[in-house]
């Protein structure tokens, strides 16, 4: 763990300038509104490490693969979210000097994340090198979630003495991303203008054509009066405005900059000049105050019905809501092209492309604390790209409409050049047909099955037909060379995660046929003719691998087996690990970590976490036992489901530590990675661990049932979730559990056991 951060309900604090966590501050503090997202770099210049990074949402270049030996099946490219346009800069000179923090003494300095008001707030006292003179600097941020074309910065100066003020308000679009994989700029610089009034820039991506466009307007007041700019300038592919000043001891010269950044996505590419410029003078015409007020009351908006409230641990709220945070500024759910990128806007790694995540983790989440509409742009997103789960497919060799959706993506095409991930961690394939039985059954709206629902299901049930194989000596159908979601284990047979899911993916699409053909029997028979579906042959088929599926099993007991020899490996738990040795994925050889027992993240777990209710206490609990010891929880994705798990068994302590490890995973960075941005999509897993963990949160049968616990480390917690139209509070504290009826009709929910009435 890294802690250099305040612990504080609201908000997160970095209380004093740590230079040597610039870039993962910069993720932590990171801002932005669905649309797009900024790093929280300082805004005048800094010359020390750090990683300027602006993102705009689904905007991508094609980068070419890059792979030591080329194998039939890998995908051309890897999709890149890309570093965009920096709207954030103010060159600052003070009687010449350029500020700068890495060569200016800093006397005070202090970076505030206020969650609640999604304000980015800094300020700082700094020494010039010549020591003559210091300055005291406000600066306050927003991307708006009230007018998410828009960006507004307040940057207030105040001098120690009498000095001659300089402040260049700048728009560049030459940046690049750090994660190319050629060395390559991806941008097109197309034009620049600037006037003393306003300035844009434009520029285009290479092969993908987006286009972008930011404009901004830029004002100064000096003891309530306006100063003008003096100049502005530009190239291809710079604009700024340039104001000076002589600003006496003790006054403050307040800046604000305007910005509309917009992108092809929503707008004719004619008229993005205009539109983006009509967004900078709308901002302005508020004024930064108003667009402050403004994005709060959006923020209030969110938080209640997103809120978690715990009492009595001061770190464990803090984590709960930096997470929840994240999650609603990252997706918003408003455009069902979009998704979510396991960074988000915070920073390069993975190339911000979607991954199985979403519906494993995310899902749930916006099912809850969101109308059903966002939910469903998730499914939405997947069935839009079916076409190209099926060409996936067909690369392998699979055939007759066979789907196989791809690990990573921005169009539906793979984009991933990892060879046992590529080709080998099918079991996504399982997570979205999971997520279509998670909206029904959270929503009650059955007829997605039928307006898009079962088109995806019919394409994942037929690939799971192909891809498995009848083996003689074990007198059943296997699974050979896959990769489960513990990535510490490469090219299996028989990974007992991934034969279940399949398992599961075709008996639910029986279900789905048994009620298209009772309810929709009109639609059915059309798609039956649209996809070419032969019922009785496939079906026929499926049933047989569903009654025949091979599971390994530890003989004796109730363990199923992670995989064919996993009982091979020395069984050193991890407890035996020395220190040096962690974190494995940083410290050893890869063929080291092949070879030994330790796991990645839940496998097995991971199974018994979705399909919890098809297993017996004692099962799940003999598996808990036997794999917990030896999970290293190296991914962002494994704590959470430890939670939820361990809160089932009545196991207190080890779900509180795993909670604060998913809660605060960023925030005290445990695996030494928030400087290449966080793990967005790993953050709903935090929320899973409250309401399913601690909150025991369960739908079964149509009805909502609550098994509560309360770590001793709380006095009490609440959260609301939405249902079927209705929305209730969840209140637990020691010696009771209150479920409350806010919205909605009556309804029955199951409290510890006992059925209660809501009115």
């Amino acid at each position: 763990m890294i802690k250099y951060l305040d612990a504080n309900d609201w908000k997160v604090i970095e209380s004093s300038f740590h230079p040597e966590y610039q870039r993962s501050s910069e993720s932590i503090f990171s801002i932005g509104n669905g649309q797009f997202g900024q790093r929280a770099n300082f805004e005048e210049h800094y010359s020390g490490d750090h990683h300027q990074g602006s993102y705009v949402a689904g905007i991508y270049y094609p980068d070419k693969t890059k792979v030591g030996w080329w194998k039939n099946g890998y995908p051309e490219y890897f999709a890149k979210v890309l570093n965009s346009i920096n709207w954030i800069g103010l060159s600052v000179k003070v009687d010449g000097v350029e500020l700068d923090l890495h060569t200016w003494k800093v006397d005070r300095f202090e970076r505030v994340l206020d969650m609640k008001s999604g304000l980015l707030q800094r300020s700082f006292k700094a020494t010039a090198p010549s020591g003559d003179f210091s300055i005291e600097v406000l600066a306050q941020r927003i991307c708006s979630m009230a007018d998410d074309d828009c960006a507004c910065i307040q940057y207030s100066i105040t001098p120690s003495k009498t000095v001659q003020l300089e402040v260049v308000s700048y728009l560049d679009s030459d940046v690049e991303n750090q994660d190319t994989n050629w060395d390559e700029k991806f941008w097109n610089l197309l034009d620049a203008e600037a006037e003393l009034e306003s300035a844009y820039v434009k520029a285009s991506t290479k092969k993908t054509n987006f286009t972008l466009s930011a404009a901004m307007e830029s004002k100064c007041t000096v003891k309530g009066a306006e100063v003008w700019p003096v100049a502005a300038n530009s190239s291809n592919s710079y604009a700024s405005q340039e104001f000076r000043l002589v600003l006496e001891e003790g006054e403050t010269a307040s800046f604000e900059k305007h910005v509309g950044l917009l992108s092809s996505m929503n707008h004719d590419v004619a008229d993005l000049v205009k539109n983006a410029q009509d967004a900078a003078r709308r901002s302005a015409s508020k004024g930064a105050q108003k667009m402050f007020e403004e994005h709060a009351v959006a923020w209030s908006k969110i938080w209640e019905n997103g809120d978690i409230i715990i009492d009595g641990d001061v770190e464990a709220q803090q984590g709960i809501r930096f997470n929840i945070f994240h999650l609603n500024q990252t997706y918003t759910g408003e455009d069902a092209r979009l998704n979510i990128g396991p960074k988000g806007f915070t920073g390069e790694k993975y190339g911000g492309s979607t991954y199985w995540d979403t519906e494993a983790y995310c899902l749930p989440f916006y099912l809850s604390t969101h109308p059903e509409e966002v939910s469903k742009q998730l499914l939405k997103y997947r069935f839009k790209q079916l076409d190209k789960a099926i060409e996936n497919a067909e690369k392998l060799g699979f055939v007759n409409g066979a789907a196989l959706y791809p690990m990573v993506t921005m169009t539906g095409e793979e984009c991933h050049n990892e060879w046992e991930i590529t080709f080998e961690e099918i079991h996504r394939n399982g997570a979205i047909a999971f997520a279509i039985h998670n909206y029904v059954r959270f929503t009650g709206n059955k007829e997605y099955i039928a307006e898009s629902g079962f088109d995806v299901l019919l394409g994942i049930a037929r690939f799971w037909s192909q891809r498995v194989n009848w083996s003689e000596s074990k007198q059943g159908y296997v699974m050979l060379g896959v990769t489960g979601p513990n990535e510490y284990e490469n090219n299996v047979n028989n990974n007992w995660y991934t034969n279940y899911i399949a398992k599961w993916c075709l008996s639910y699409t029986l279900k789905c046929i048994l009620y298209l053909k009772d309810a929709h029997s009109v639609v059915y028979q059309q798609k039956c003719a649209q996809y070419r579906f032969k019922e009785e042959e496939e079906t026929q088929r499926w049933a047989d691998i569903i009654e025949k599926m091979y599971f390994p099993k530890k003989e004796g007991s109730k363990v199923f087996l992670q995989q064919d020899g996993f009982l091979d490996k020395e069984l050193i738990p991890v407890s035996e690990l020395a220190d040096k040795d962690r974190p494995i994925n940083q410290k050893w050889s890869w063929d080291r970590i092949l070879r030994s027992v330790y796991i990645k993240q839940a496998d097995t777990l991971q199974g018994l976490y979705l399909f919890e209710d098809h297993f017996d206490v004692e099962t799940i609990k003999e598996n808990f036992d036997f794999y917990e010891p030896f999970t290293v929880h190296e991914s962002s994705l494994s704590p959470c489901v430890h939670v939820v798990l361990a809160a089932r068994l009545g196991y207190e302590e080890k779900a509180y530590e795993m909670y604060l490890r998913t809660s605060r995973l960023d925030l005290d960075d445990y695996n030494h990675e928030a400087y290449q941005g966080l793990h967005i999509t790993s953050m709903a897993g935090t929320w899973m661990s409250v309401v399913e963990g601690f909150g025991g949160y369960r739908v079964k049968d149509g009805v909502q049932h609550f098994n509560t616990m309360i770590p001793k480390h709380w006095e009490a917690y609440s959260f609301k979730v939405m249902f079927k139209g209705r929305k209730m509070q969840v209140e637990v504290n020691a010696s009771e559990t209150k479920v409350l009826l806010l919205e909605g009709d009556p309804i029955s929910v199951v409290i510890n056991g006992q059925e209660t009435a809501l009115s």
